[in-house]
């Protein structure tokens, strides 16, 4: 799988430590929408990519037992969805760990209906929806435990 960037050990994308995976395509369709680049995870369009095995990926994630939870974001993990399924999929079937599993996404519902029917065969998915709007008030989502950029995201337990 390809990714821009794992960061071991985080704490500001969800209330639970977290291994971070940032998936390395997006569409930028927030800043096409909002008519500028505003886009936050721009500067990981210029990172190398990393290219790792799924189950590599995944025992990086217990080792050491730090974490708690992995959370997908960087750019669009929806826009590498092959990538995805096959990381949930290898997570929870093989492995059969069943921490949670939180997914950025600046889609709305509607937009990835079909990838949300199938992950909702998996336990403890999260997935945080909406586009990016700036110039506007953060507000706390209490599911994630975290500030989210603008009252159109915000996060849904689906499974």
């Amino acid at each position: 799988m390809i990714l821009k960037d794992i960061k071991d050990y985080d704490i500001v994308n969800y209330k639970k430590p977290s291994l971070f995976i940032a998936f390395p395509y997006c569409t930028f369709k927030c800043d096409k929408e909002n008519g500028n680049q505003y886009c936050h995870n721009w500067l990981l369009t210029q990172q190398s990519d990393i290219d790792i095995d799924t189950t590599d990926l995944i025992d990086k994630y217990y080792n050491p037992t730090t974490v708690n939870s992995i959370v997908c974001g960087g750019l669009e993990p929806f826009d590498s969805w092959s990538d995805l399924y096959e990381l949930i999929y290898t997570f929870r079937i093989q492995y059969g760990y069943d921490d949670d599993i939180v997914i950025y996404t600046g889609y709305e519902e509607d937009e990835i209906y079909n990838q949300i029917n199938c992950l909702r065969a998996f336990k403890n998915i999260i997935i945080k929806f909406g586009r990016y709007r700036p110039n506007q008030s953060p507000h706390k989502d209490e599911l994630l435990g975290v500030n989210l950029a603008n009252k159109e995201q915000y996060a849904v337990k689906i499974s």
